[in-house]
């Protein structure tokens, strides 16, 4: 006999299969690339310029670096995932001068009884050296390897205190769509190492982006100054 379930079981299966796939696309051409850093600039200058975040805008001059999501893809009909790709800018300490980018993926999944869609622009705080040490590693659990939090915003930013630089993370998020709240807990951040090696024309880690500083793209120029614009 068919039942409810049993219609909806293949349902369930092929949206999970579709959530999770997010993350894992095909790297393509560098243009695919070079959209990103423009969409990570447009998103990191619109979270400076947006009223409601002023707390971010005041304190993202702590953080060592920044991860920019320019779109986190999240939905759900009782099996729920979310993923989207971004780009890593880390502060020099010494000179201050913030790295080329490096592309990262974001992606989580979750059971339970929920419906509706999501998409939301991300920015990550990264504000500890650990937070920094696991961005080398290939993938990591936020709220598992490092310590995020949900920054303040609007109304919720009145108050606060540097105490909220405690975490290793500290993630806002602009969203719109049928969810209530969108969490990064529990989510796994890795590499995009072919994203990396279109983007540079050779194969190159992390690492040898950010610590080595082998590697430079001039299309960058425009997003890194956008980042070390907002943050002096």
């Amino acid at each position: 006999m068919i039942t409810r379930q049993s219609l909806l079981h293949p349902i369930v299966i092929g949206l999970a299969l579709f959530v999770f796939a997010i993350p894992q696309a095909s790297a393509g051409s560098a243009a695919e690339q070079e959209a990103l850093v423009e969409k990570a600039r447009f998103t990191f200058e619109s979270f400076i310029a947006d009223p409601d975040l002023s707390w971010f805008r005041d304190n993202v001059k702590e953080a060592k670096a920044i991860l920019i999501f320019p779109q986190i893809i999240k939905g759900a009909f009782f099996v729920g995932g979310s993923g989207g790709s971004g780009v890593l800018l880390v502060r020099d300490e010494k000179t201050g001068k913030w790295s080329q980018p490096a592309f990262y993926t974001v992606g989580s999944g979750s059971f339970g009884l929920q419906f509706g869609g999501q998409a939301a622009e991300t920015v990550l705080m990264i504000m500890t050296p650990k937070g920094i040490k696991a961005l080398y590693s290939s993938s990591f659990k936020l709220g598992g390897d490092v310590a995020v939090a949900a920054g303040p915003v609007g109304v919720r930013a009145e108050g606060s205190t540097p105490m909220n630089l405690s975490a290793d993370y500290i993630s806002f998020a602009r969203s719109k769509g049928a969810f209530i709240g969108f969490s990064l807990e529990g989510a796994v951040i890795a590499t995009r190492d072919k994203w990396n090696e279109a983007y540079y024309g050779k194969a190159v880690s992390p690492v040898d982006i950010i610590v080595k500083g082998g590697v430079n793209n001039p299309q960058s120029a425009k997003l890194r100054a956008a980042v070390a614009k907002g943050t002096k």
